[in-house]
């Protein structure tokens, strides 16, 4: 797993194609659950409009089962593919857009379709704010207290760390979130640092 960018925030924008409105919004949506819970929000805050198009990424961008897209009446491969490619474009994961469509009276043919709901969206996210995912795992394991000043100078100048915590009993319990992909190097650094004495593990 790489990490990802997500959004930091939601995103609201407002277009006006030949007549027809679209309004786009945007959100952080972790899983499935969320993506469908923002979609059917924004549906039913606009349920007088003719269409509601949506499109997510609802996690990590690299598993396709996390995309998912509706035309929502519009016909067929104009509205939801071409947003769900803009977001499949963009690299971000967790993340759900919807484009609510006000019909205006004039009809856009299929390409226009296309051309309305992927540049809306792409128009959007130009205002969008991310936060960067990093793929992490936990590092568990006890140290004395002599060697803790030398674990954590290693940890903050040689590794990704995101937390470090400590519990302070006969020994240091330590619980500290790394970027997976720095986990096993991490691991054998401590246990050389520490000639042996402490032995990391990664929490299962």
């Amino acid at each position: 797993m790489s990490e990802y960018k997500y959004p930091a925030a939601t995103v609201f924008h407002q277009e006006e194609i030949k007549k027809s409105t679209f309004i786009v919004h945007i959100a952080h949506t972790p899983d499935l659950a969320s993506a469908k819970a923002f979609i059917r929000e924004i549906e039913s805050k606009y349920s007088d409009a003719r269409h509601n198009c949506w499109a997510h990424v609802a996690g990590n961008p690299g598993g396709s089962h996390v995309y998912g897209f509706s035309d929502d009446g519009e016909p067929n491969g104009t509205a939801g593919k071409p947003m769900l490619n803009v977001l499949m474009g963009s690299g971000l994961g967790e993340v759900t857009a919807v484009v609510t469509r006000y019909f205006g009276g004039i009809k856009l043919g299929t390409g226009g379709l296309v051309r309305a709901y992927g540049g809306s969206l792409n128009n959007a996210l130009a205002h969008l704010t991310t936060t960067l995912k990093v793929p992490s795992v936990e590092l568990v394991g006890c140290s004395d207290y002599s060697g803790q000043g030398a674990i954590e100078q290693l940890l903050k100048t040689q590794f990704q760390v995101l937390n470090i915590e400590k519990q302070f009993t006969a020994n240091i319990e330590w619980v500290i979130t790394i970027d997976s992909r720095q986990a096993t190097q991490a691991i054998k650094d401590i246990y050389d640092l520490s000639h042996g004495a402490v032995e990391l593990s990664i929490k299962q």
